[in-house]
């Protein structure tokens, strides 16, 4: 998906040739297939070749992903998900990232309280 996302569309062959030790070109093409069977992609045919691309935004994909993420392994807690993310990126977050998610808390916070 993230081929298909980074470059728009891809037939197999872009498909393979992005990815670093690819698999066969039947395994792709039913990875493909799967993925369209659920509705993540759709194909069009052009000059013989089937041409996917992805069936929503990639940032509408990454919301419903989210969702299920959060669902799945986390229970459906925000704090459990946020503890995990915030422990494996520890090292890694400066002082405008730590700003940037204390604003994000700060609105959330703002959403609930009356009269905001």
């Amino acid at each position: 998906m993230e081929i298909l996302y980074r470059q728009g569309q891809a037939d197999v062959a872009a498909v393979i040739a992005a990815l670093p030790d690819a698999p066969t070109n039947p395994a792709v093409r039913t990875h493909l297939r799967i993925l369209e069977a659920k509705g993540h992609l759709i194909h069009a045919e052009e000059n013989g070749k089937f041409i996917y691309r992805p069936t929503k935004p990639r940032q509408a994909a990454a919301r419903t992903a989210l969702q299920n993420l959060l669902r799945t392994f986390f229970d459906d807690s925000v704090h459990s998900v946020m503890a995990t993310l915030l422990s494996v990126k520890a090292g890694e977050l400066d002082a405008a990232e730590l700003e940037r998610l204390q604003a994000l808390i700060d609105q959330a916070r703002g959403a609930k309280e009356p009269n905001a």
